[in-house]
């Protein structure tokens, strides 16, 4: 049976109108002619605070294909998100993404890493901490009227992973806000995707911000790039370092920052770069966007620049010093031994690219990294904005001026990783005579040739002379000292331990009342330390610190159980190791040392001899020096265990002398 066309021209056409009405709604209901907006992902309409997520998305093999799968590597593809869904603004947000499969980051939108210290690639497979940029705050949608790139920012991760079977999904072992004052629960997870939910502690009380911004924080380190003037396409800034910690200190320090939008050094007061050369800018954006541009006189053009402080000689260069605070050769001392020089401050003029040519738009560098000679390792967070800096007025009138913009970077001391250390500890004690050295590789052994000694092997016990000559004029002591005490002598002798400064703590006396002990700190690199300090962390003994006789001593307050040691006046200088006095004899290092005296008053408890007479920490210039894994022990206590043997012996004899009798 045929249908006549004007029917079937009516049913197509009722048909057409159905599947717009089922693919796009009621059209009489819609206000607007944009698209509707994409559905909310599981679990943020139930979210009252920040929303967090984690979606896996793709993966592939990589080259060389291997057989062995941890070895074999994979590029994959992930994207977090993060989202304010409260009814608090979140300043300079910072989310923890514990990646596990050994990954490698090589790039991450929106975000910088704050664990790393440099360029892309960056090894993240311990988990790793994101900060925002250049969006740094997440707004709230009360204040946007629910604008999405306001409150919400999207990070896209590419990078490479190892060890993951063919079908498995590599997903992290958890996400987090990772700002202070916020608790976040255990994510709920599915195969490809997580999600969690953080909300405000009640309990956390922050500091209330006085002005715009956040308040200034407290490290261990503090920076402050202060912005005092800004020009059309370049500005004016100062860089101050403070030193806070009463066991921080910088020697010879080198300041490393990234610039993230082309910027380049025009000019420096102060301080100077390592490298002065403009080549970079020539041949990079500088040279596209600048091209009438004179760079004969520019300072430096690296993403990354080395920054160094002026020698003291330059203290009133009216070019490139004259400078408060500057020109001390890269010293940052504790404000405990000189508060006037835990200060350091530089200034420089920076010039931008487009499109940030205009006065207003100002950009910190970032992944801020400082290191010294030896001292302490820091770690940096990233810039922090804060309420302009105040400065008195330089006329002398009692006014103030302020920064333009101001930026905060904290950095904290962090523990060294075992083997990465720079000074190391020995022990020894007049109740015996067997010195415990230095551990095997104590400060690394990344510069030795490994195959001709044991870079696993346990250090030997030396006597206690062999401590005063280097490493490798001890192996004929170590041979026969072994050999004298009957103890084992291993085919591969032990590493060395490699470090540039070495303390031994020495047990002197022990008496009824006190006991005394002897510190003496060993130099066996070739440059001296001037104003030098150690500190000593007695776990048990502190309360019983009496003196020091050819150092100051000072018990300090603000660190737990620590005795801060540093030279006297015309004795600050450590020197570096020399030769002997003929071509054959061992070098000698630089020495400097004094002897410790302590109380049993307030320690009426105290076991020398069985570890409470030795350090439990050990500090040379700010940083954690390497201890041994034993002390010597006391004959009196091995002599216990033989006085019970024989006096089981004696009753034993008795016992059968008397049975033979009957």
């Amino acid at each position: 049976m045929k249908m006549p066309r004007m029917k079937l021209l009516y049913l197509v056409f009722l048909f057409i109108l159905l599947r717009i009405q089922l693919c796009y709604g009621d059209l009489a209901d819609d206000y607007s002619d944009d698209e509707p907006a994409a559905a909310p992902p599981p679990g943020q309409d139930n979210c009252n605070g920040i929303f967090l997520s984690y979606a896996f998305t793709s993966r592939s093999k990589e080259y060389p294909h291997v057989k062995n799968v941890t070895a074999q590597s994979w590029a994959f593809n992930s994207i977090a998100t993060i989202v304010n869904s409260g009814t608090e603004e979140v300043k300079g947000w910072k989310m923890f993404v514990g990646f596990q499969h050994r990954e490698i980051l090589v790039s991450a939108s929106n975000a910088i890493v704050v664990d790393g210290n440099g360029d892309f690639p960056v090894a993240v497979g311990n988990g790793t901490t994101l900060a925002g940029y250049p969006m740094t705050d997440l707004k709230t949608a009360i204040d946007t009227a629910g604008d999405y790139t306001q409150i919400s920012v999207q990070v896209q991760f590419t990078g490479t992973m190892f060890g993951i079977r063919e079908k498995a999904i590599p997903m992290p072992k958890s996400i987090k806000l990772a700002n202070d004052g916020w608790n976040c629960p255990k994510p709920t997870k599915y195969p490809t995707y997580m999600h969690v939910c953080c909300k405000k502690n009640p309990k956390f009380k922050a500091k209330s911000p006085k002005g715009k911004y956040l308040p200034k924080q407290y490290g261990d380190l503090n920076f402050m790039y202060d912005v005092l003037q800004a020009y059309e396409g370049s500005y004016e800034a100062q860089v101050t370092m403070d030193n806070n910690n009463p066991l921080g200190r910088l020697d010879h320090w080198n300041l490393t920052w990234e610039w993230m939008r082309g910027e380049f050094i025009y000019s420096m007061r102060g301080a100077y770069t390592h490298r002065i050369d403009y080549s970079d800018c020539l041949y990079g954006l500088a040279g596209q966007f600048l091209k009438d541009f004179d760079f004969t006189p520019v300072m430096n053009c690296q993403k990354r620049p080395v920054i160094a402080d002026l020698p003291a000689d330059r203290v009133n260069d009216t070019k490139i010093g004259k400078i408060p605070y500057c020109c001390r050769n890269g010293t940052l001392l504790p404000p405990l031994m000189d508060e006037s020089k835990s200060r350091s401050i530089f200034q420089l003029r920076v010039y931008k690219l487009p499109p940030d040519t205009p006065k207003t738009a100002l950009f910190p560098p970032q992944r801020w990294n400082v290191t010294g000679l030896l001292n302490p390792q820091y770690k940096c967070g990233v810039p922090i904005r804060v309420d302009p800096t105040e400065f008195p007025d330089p006329s002398g009138l009692q006014a103030t001026t302020s920064a333009i913009a101001s930026w905060q970077v904290v950095c904290n001391i962090t523990k060294p990783e075992k083997k990465k250390t720079k000074c190391c500890v020995s022990f020894s004690a007049y109740y015996n005579d067997s010195a415990i050295p230095c551990g095997t590789c104590a400060c690394g052994c990344d510069d030795i040739d490994t195959d001709t000694c044991n870079p696993n092997g346990r250090a030997m016990f030396l006597p206690a002379d062999a401590l005063l000559v280097p490493f490798e004029n001890r192996t004929a002591k170590a041979r026969a000292f072994a050999h004298l005490k009957h103890r084992t002598v291993p085919k591969m002798l032990p590493c060395p331990d490699n470090c540039g400064v070495s303390i031994n703590w020495h047990l002197n006396s022990d008496y009824k009342t006190g006991w005394t002990a002897r510190i003496t700190l060993f130099n066996w690199g070739d440059a001296p330390f001037e104003d030098w300090f150690t500190a000593v962390e007695m776990k048990n003994a502190f309360p019983g610190y009496e003196n020091v006789y050819s150092f100051n001593g000072t018990k300090l307050k603000s660190v737990k159980n620590t005795i801060f040691f540093q030279g006297l006046p015309g004795l600050n200088f450590l020197v570096a190791e020399t030769n002997g006095s003929k071509p054959h004899d061992p070098k000698i290092p630089g020495k400097q040392q004094s002897v410790v005296s302590f109380t049993k008053k307030h320690t009426p408890a105290i076991n020398v001899g069985r570890g409470d007479g030795f350090p439990t920490k050990v500090f040379f210039n700010g940083e954690e020096c390497a201890l041994p894994d034993d002390f010597p022990r006391s004959a009196g206590h091995n002599s216990r265990v033989s006085f019970t043997a024989i006096i089981f012996i004696s009753i034993m004899t008795f016992l059968m002398m008397t049975d033979r009798f009957h």
